[in-house]
């Protein structure tokens, strides 16, 4: 079934993220994690479906959304970048692989930290945080989405990793990449849920790594 639902709010997270809320239709639940298909209800954009994930949770009286624009590609992002209040978007049922299965690690690259948000946000809400970890992967640091709100729900069990900048002088940044070296000296429990979500190379380099370290191949959670 498919929601033609009204902006009601549009707003930058960071240089490139904006920060999507729209009204929640009537009974409309999804799984902390899960995706739908989205697409603008504009002439010759309305068939040009993406998927993007919930930020909200079932609990809030709004759908979210936080999306990365790329104003150079020419396509459904660079037109979401220019969107407005009172602009709709159509939006699809929920689907998604990616939902919580205990605690354990979440590693995620860029926007790929997204389907985490909703997860991390019910949790923290449910005051169910645990020994959860975020790992987050970007550029720089201006590029790490809802960093304050991160550093509230999670602590010391927030670390940002940034890989094309020299990070401040702050314990919870560490420079470099995440790689088969690096989850040997940071993760010291492979027995444990592992949460993936980035871009591909991303995935596929992180899930290689955490198996050759002997993690379960059935802990790893990420979108098939």
């Amino acid at each position: 079934m498919s929601y033609t639902l009204e902006i009601q709010d549009i707003s930058d997270v960071t240089h490139d993220v904006k920060r999507i809320r729209l009204p929640k239709p009537d009974g409309y639940q999804f799984t902390p994690g899960q995706a739908t298909e989205v697409a603008i209800d504009r002439d010759g954009w309305r068939e040009e479906k993406r998927p993007f994930t919930f930020t909200s949770i079932n609990s809030d009286p709004w759908l979210e959304f936080i999306i990365k624009v790329y104003p150079d590609h020419d396509g459904v992002t660079e037109q979401i970048g220019a969107l407005g209040k009172g602009d709709a978007l159509i939006i699809d049922d929920p689907w998604g692989a990616i939902n919580y299965k205990g605690e354990g690690t979440f590693l995620a690259g860029g926007a790929g930290v997204t389907p985490f948000i909703s997860i991390l946000r019910d949790l923290h809400n449910k005051g169910e945080i645990g020994n959860n970890r975020l790992v987050f992967s970007n550029k720089t640091e201006q590029d790490i989405i809802l960093r304050e709100e991160f550093e509230r729900m999670l602590g010391d069990q927030f670390v940002n990793v940034i890989t094309e900048q020299q990070p401040s002088d702050d314990l919870m940044f560490l420079n470099g990449h995440i790689d088969k070296d690096f989850l040997a000296t940071h993760i010291k429990d492979v027995n444990q849920a592992f949460y993936v979500c980035g871009p591909e190379p991303f995935n596929n380099s992180i899930m290689d790594a955490l198996k050759q370290l002997g993690a379960d191949p059935d802990s790893l959670v990420f979108e098939k």
